[in-house]
């Protein structure tokens, strides 16, 4: 009986593939990511956090905001500009407030509240009442709420000027006109602590605005009703608030109030 032939082994065309390099892996699986992520949340959108009552009743303590950052970028080369009534996000100045980083260095926490004055505006405030060139802002979408609550300010420095010299950074002042180039900025909290905004450290430029709130988009649901402690002494902002009645859905985009519509150019 003959011996089979021996089956020649198994040979392919293909050269070997070459292992990618140390660098390029590094790349493709670490740093290619991290770089998408950070054009996206620098010059497409991102999500930032609501940190405080401030602007309350129409943003709660730990909602969460989509931001538009295209429309930031395009403003500041000169393409189209923020309204009167926008919610902004911005850095405030040095002097106003910094916090530490475990002792290792001091940063600003970036601030969110309503623009109020553009450049060239005259800003007067009295009685708790803001007056933009002469007319007396409308705000009801705020007022109305601190009203039932019991606790709106019109009494303190901060509800009688545009700038108060309480915090020893602006002067006081009855009246005053917003810079070129510079925004005037208020919480919509009207009790007597319920902000720290430009009635305290002055204006704004547009270069420390890292956008607009322009949608809540969590959480999904929120309780409808909501109750403000107006002895609330600050710290924990979330014993300020009690809420109840039915869980409704809280996605909403935030527009303009109105009232900001009517309000004459300087």
């Amino acid at each position: 009986m003959s011996q089979p032939e021996p089956v020649p082994p198994l040979t392919s065309d293909q050269p070997a593939t070459k292992r990618p390099g140390f660098l390029f892996r590094l790349w493709k699986e670490l740093l290619e990511p991290i770089v998408f992520a950070v054009l996206i949340t620098q010059f497409i959108g991102t999500v930032v956090g609501v940190d405080g009552v401030s602007m309350m009743p129409n943003l709660r303590h730990h909602e969460r905001v989509f931001v538009p950052k295209y429309e930031t970028w395009l403003h500041k080369v000169g393409v189209g500009n923020f309204k009167r009534g926008d919610i902004l996000i911005f850095k405030p100045p040095a002097a106003a407030e910094s916090r530490s980083f475990y002792g290792l260095w001091n940063y600003r926490p970036f601030l969110i509240k309503r623009l109020i004055g553009l450049p060239g505006d005259k800003i007067r405030i009295s009685a708790g009442v803001t007056y933009v060139n002469g007319m007396a802002l409308d705000a009801g979408f705020t007022t109305d709420f601190w009203k039932t609550q019991g606790c709106w300010d019109t009494q303190s420095p901060q509800a009688n000027q545009a700038t108060t010299a309480n915090k020893g950074i602006v002067p006081d002042q009855a009246e005053i006109t917003v810079p070129s180039g510079q925004y005037f900025l208020q919480g919509d909290n009207r009790t007597f602590t319920g902000s720290e905004d430009s009635r305290f450290f002055g204006t704004i430029p547009l270069r420390d605005v890292a956008g607009r709130a322009a949608a809540v988009i969590w959480p999904i649901m929120r309780q409808e009703n909501v109750k403000y402690d107006c002895n609330w002494p600050g710290g924990d902002a979330a014993t300020a608030t009690t809420f109840s009645g039915k869980s409704v859905l809280n996605w909403r985009g935030l527009g303009r109030p109105a009232a900001f519509n009517t309000l004459p150019s300087p």
